[in-house]
């Protein structure tokens, strides 16, 4: 089976584009909007929708295969690739990223991700992660499709990995509606929750944590009201670095801190991501380290999640070799090709490092449903309901479609 065709159709994702150095400079509020003038380049406001570009893959047979081409939230941003905007890339996805694809046969997902993931724009560059990203949707459906397969189980055969026929928690996240959008989670029966968006010291964490800590307590309870006595989920908190901002990066009274909130967690399982940003890779692997030794020396059992610095594929390699945190968030749309994620997910498993499939709000549907088939083949800890911050969408999509893939699965299986 051959591409014989490849078109492309700018498309909206789940969230908004947000200019993080302008917000970081104090852009204001106003509604959903933000005030003030655009910092990063490309942007011409500080919020503004989030687009995409959806790649079809026509095959020899009338079939078509899709992926969705979509950058995080802060594009543009610590060190990440520019803005993107669907009307400057689709030339490029069509002029130059087709010539490599078309007539090319459907046998091989993983060497055909390869003819773009390691190919150059004719000025020298690599192409933009989000094309990166998308292409290698598209090809892996296209595989599937051309071999009557799930996408599962394409990555299975590829990676010569084991099937398990259990589904992978999945990690709801609330946005700034922590509260309501918690009890969506809890109502649903998230596996993992509830991000909760802690990224300002004086209105989420408090000036000695203790808005935080407030928080946790209440998310506890409700668990225990509202959820049933079967039902125990890990919470999961993304706190921005704030957690080091407020305790001036000083180690101990961090553990200290740690050590509060899960007493407040308990009986529930703590995660914290991003506990600090050091500013730099180097730097955050040897605070992430301190942390976590003296955390593991004190008997406190938080766990600590890499987020900050941890962008791409090499990135994760280095984190997990330092042994630097419990677990690696892997930010699909920032790695680029799927197959990274994928083999981040291997690497980290293999060193005994807790995998976290995640990405971004600001994703699309085809983006959230490919990430369900590489968790359900590569088996991290737990995968991001995505795309989107309102809980019931993203939650949604990737737990109808794994579930739908478990029972195609299984039927497989029996019939084998």
């Amino acid at each position: 089976m051959k591409i014989i065709d490849i078109i492309a159709s700018p498309g909206l994702t789940g969230f908004y584009f947000d200019d993080q150095q302008a917000i970081k400079a104090g852009a204001g509020h106003d509604g959903f909007s933000y005030t003030g003038e655009p910092i990063t380049p490309g942007f011409k406001a500080v919020r503004q929708r989030g687009e995409s570009i959806s790649v079809m893959l026509i095959l020899e047979d009338g079939q078509v295969a899709a992926g969705d081409c979509a950058a995080v939230q802060y594009s543009g941003a610590g060190g990440r690739d520019p803005l993107f905007l669907a009307e400057d890339f689709i030339p490029i996805i069509l002029e130059e990223i087709a010539p490599k694809l078309l007539g090319q046969e459907l046998n091989s997902f993983r060497q055909l991700v390869g003819l773009v993931e390691h190919s150059k724009r004719p000025n020298g560059e690599r192409y933009h992660t989000a094309i990166r990203y998308g292409v290698s949707q598209a090809i892996l459906d296209a595989v599937a499709k051309a071999k009557k397969k799930t996408m599962t189980e394409v990555i299975l055969e590829e990676y010569d990995l084991p099937l398990t026929l259990e589904p992978v928690p999945i990690f709801t996240q609330t946005g700034d509606d922590r509260y309501d959008n918690a009890d969506k989670a809890i109502i649903k029966r998230a596996g993992v929750l509830p991000h909760a968006l802690i990224n300002n010291v004086e209105t989420k964490l408090g000036a000695n944590g203790e808005l935080l800590l407030d928080y946790v307590i209440w998310l506890r309870n409700r668990i225990l009201t509202i959820g049933g006595e079967d039902y125990r989920p890990v919470l999961h908190i993304d706190v921005y670095g704030t957690i080091g901002i407020a305790f001036k990066d000083d180690t101990e009274r961090m553990v200290e801190y740690f050590a509060e909130l899960e007493k407040a967690a308990a009986p529930l399982h703590l995660r914290i991501e991003g506990p600090m940003d050091a500013g730099s890779i180097d730097g955050q692997i040897d605070q992430l380290k301190a942390l976590r030794v003296a955390l593991k020396k004190r008997g406190v059992n938080v766990e600590i999640v890499a987020d900050e610095w941890c962008n791409t594929y090499e990135d994760i390699v280095r984190f997990v070799d330092a042994q630097a945190a419990d677990m690696v968030q892997i930010k699909t749309p920032d790695l680029g090709g799927i197959q990274n994620t994928i083999e981040a997910v291997i690497y980290a498993k293999k060193y005994g490092v807790g995998a976290y499939v995640g990405g971004s709000c600001n994703e699309t549907d085809s983006g959230g449903r490919t990430a369900v088939h590489v968790s359900l083949a590569a088996r991290p800890d737990q995968m991001l309901a995505k795309p989107g911050m309102g809980v019931d969408e993203g939650y949604m999509i990737v737990h109808n479609e794994m579930n739908r893939t478990l029972a195609l699965l299984k039927r497989k299986a029996s019939n084998r």
